[in-house]
């Protein structure tokens, strides 16, 4: 990949349902050069698919919080089972420090989200929650 590889990504990020022709005009390169790019990104894996993003009001009537979790050894991957069929579970990821996972979620409600706490600090192997509720979302690209 290189520097135009990464600023097409970049346009994508932020309207990943742009034309192709919008694309090559905020290059500044030809329609054909970006159709090829996307073409070698998607063929490479670097782009593995397009992607539903909320409406801001939609984002911001939801409640969002980091769950860490503290896991009991070798039940990892039981956990991540359980998690992934949470729906309110967006993203978890593996690491390092005092917690082994992170949770992203989302819910509708204050209440809604404590009941998706209790169940994950409820799920065999699961040691030790620690949430934090995001107040504000400054920017996400």
């Amino acid at each position: 990949m290189d520097d135009l590889d990464l600023h097409l990504l970049a346009r994508l990020r932020d309207n990943a349902r742009a034309p192709v022709a919008e694309l090559a005009r905020a290059l500044g390169l030809s329609r054909t050069t970006v159709q090829s790019r996307l073409a070698k990104l998607e063929r490479t894996g670097v782009i593995a698919g397009y992607a539903v993003r909320l409406s801001e009001t939609r984002e911001a009537a939801l409640i969002h919080a980091f769950v860490m979790l503290t896991v009991e050894p070798k039940q990892a991957a039981a956990v991540t089972a359980a998690l992934r069929r949470m729906p309110g579970v967006r993203r978890l990821q593996s690491v390092s420090g005092p917690s082994d996972m992170i949770a992203t979620v989302e819910a509708p409600s204050v209440s809604d989200m404590d009941t998706v706490i209790d169940e994950i600090g409820a799920l065999r192997g699961v040691e030790r929650t620690n949430s934090s509720i995001v107040l504000s979302t400054k920017f996400n690209r």
